[in-house]
């Protein structure tokens, strides 16, 4: 159990997918059209969700199917359209279970974050349990989910603060970025295995 724990905390901690992989830091960079926290937690939720259903999912196709089959160097040919194909029903379930949150628009976000396949690659590398792959993929959704928080939040402040004209928009995200990953870089030695 606590080898579950310690991994759902790695993954949303020390090895963010955003801050200190930089796998999935496209969506962060967006420009934000309007300046809804509810469009900001639809794609986190959607983004968690997505990583636990697609590791999971990858990890045992990669089990059952690619490594009895000695096709592991498919990986990457099967979990791309793994990626993608799983991306439209989810965000159908979660706008139907969640009607509060906008999850419409959220299609193109999700198909350009490479933070998805890059964990489920990572995983498959691993060579992790079931439970363990599960509490990798919730921890980087997680993980995700509060460095786009941290980053609105970071726009939002940045957009009433006298800042100079240079340092406006892209470059203060990119430097509070930057100012994160160094935050997030204490925890490396929270915890020790």
């Amino acid at each position: 159990m606590s080898e579950l724990i310690l991994a759902l905390i790695s993954a949303a901690l020390i090895n963010n997918l955003v801050l200190h992989q930089a796998l999935a830091i496209d969506p962060l960079l967006q420009p934000s059209v309007d300046n809804d926290r509810r469009r900001v937690h639809a794609l986190g939720l959607a983004t968690l969700a997505l990583l636990a259903l697609a590791t999971c999912l990858g990890q045992l196709i990669y089990r059952l199917a690619l490594q009895p089959l000695q096709l592991e160097y498919l990986r990457l040919f099967v979990f791309l359209p793994l990626c993608v194909v799983l991306i439209e029903p989810l965000l159908g379930l979660l706008s139907r279970a969640l009607p509060a949150l906008p999850f419409d628009g959220l299609m193109p976000l999700l198909l350009g974050n490479t933070g998805l396949l890059g964990l489920t690659l990572q995983i498959t590398q691993g060579g992790y349990a079931v439970m363990q792959t599960l509490a990798w993929g919730l921890g980087g959704g997680l993980g995700f989910w509060l460095a786009l928080s941290l980053f609105d939040d970071l726009r939002q402040r940045s957009d009433h603060n006298a800042i100079p004209l240079a340092f406006r928009g892209l470059p203060i995200e990119l430097i509070g970025a930057g100012v994160m990953a160094l935050a997030f870089l204490g925890f490396n030695g929270l915890f020790t295995s």
